[in-house]
């Protein structure tokens, strides 16, 4: 009788590990990849697949392919026009008193001068409210290119093997979309950006777990509890400027990097 083997769990779970990852990313030479991808499928516009697959759903419009690229576009139009406005934007939301007694900040009064309102105290900016115009319906278009990217990703059928990890970086991305138009949201001051501030503080505030928690995360993401003594929007501006860009930027190049190597995907 012959005689049995010993379990190996741990081989076992090596080779389902690196098998999963090989059935995805294929070990092929960088050289044929980018071979391939500039000679076929990246750099040629393709029949759109309505006509290549004679489907009839909207889905697969090919315009609603490149809804990727647009949100690309507008993050970095919002890029440059955010750094431009940066120069001018100062990021304090400390109370503080005209000489007519009727409160504001300083982060309100630059938004002001910005936009060439007569309330400015400082010189207007030149051209100001054309940046910021664009800043803002910059960010709309990304907010609503992404949701669009996700929607037709989803119904398509593009988040199946072997793309399920660029499924998951682009609900983070989704997710990290909307913290950039939320913080955003928050940075001019006034008294929408209060409210704003205010429905934020009280979800982190009504954070499940123990009592402690949901404060350790308002004061985490707002510097306070309360809207009237958090400075919000210096952290916000913290997390709008520097932290959500990097975090964003890094996982949009690994999205893709993926889309690079696996290709577009064909309908399911």
């Amino acid at each position: 009788m012959a005689k049995l083997l010993p379990r190996d769990p741990v081989g076992r779970g090596n080779r389902f590990l690196f098998g999963w990852i090989k059935e995805r990313f294929p070990t092929v030479p960088w050289a044929d990849v980018t071979r391939q991808s500039v000679e076929t499928v990246q750099r040629q516009l393709p029949r759109s697949h309505t006509e290549k697959y004679e489907l009839k759903t909207v889905w697969y419009w090919y315009p609603l392919y490149c809804l990727g690229g647009i949100s690309f576009i507008a993050f970095l139009v919002t890029v440059i026009t955010g750094i431009i406005l940066g120069f001018y934007y100062v990021p304090d939301g400390t109370d503080i008193f005209t000489s007519a007694g009727i409160p504001t900040n300083a982060a309100k009064l630059s938004v002001a001068c910005i936009n060439g309102d007569s309330d400015c105290p400082w010189s207007p900016v030149p051209f100001g409210f054309i940046i910021r115009g664009m800043h803002h319906w910059a960010a709309h278009m990304m907010i609503a290119a992404v949701f669009l990217h996700m929607c037709r990703v989803y119904f398509t059928g593009a988040y199946k093997k072997p793309r399920e990890l660029n499924w998951l970086l682009g609900v983070i991305l989704l997710l990290l979309t909307l913290l950039f138009g939320y913080s955003g949201y928050l940075l001019p001051g006034n008294d929408l950006s209060g409210g704003a501030a205010t429905i934020g503080i009280n979800m982190s505030k009504a954070s499940p777990g123990p009592p402690w928690l949901g404060e350790f995360v308002a004061n985490l993401l707002f510097a306070g509890t309360d809207v009237l003594t958090a400075n919000y929007i210096l952290r916000m501006y913290w997390f709008h400027v520097f932290i959500l860009p990097l975090v964003g930027t890094l996982l949009m190049i690994l999205h893709m990097a993926l889309v690079w190597v696996q290709g577009v995907a064909e309908p399911h």
